[in-house]
């Protein structure tokens, strides 16, 4: 049963956008899922930060 594809679309006019980034594995007909703080793919366990990494720096503890 193929599951809706509702919100990873947005279409504006005639021009067709999608909302969500592909998975750089699997390739532009896989989607991320948009979590609060990353991205990843159901498919292969790809993921992804949304925020860069905390800066190391004077002062932090390694």
């Amino acid at each position: 049963m193929a599951k809706a594809r509702v919100g990873l679309y947005d279409v504006s006019g005639e021009t067709l956008r999608r909302t969500h980034l592909a998975c750089p594995k699997c390739g532009p007909g896989t989607f991320l899922a948009e979590h609060g703080n990353r991205r990843s793919c159901g498919r292969c366990g790809y993921s992804e930060s949304k925020s860069p990494p905390p800066a190391k720096g004077k002062g932090t503890k390694a």
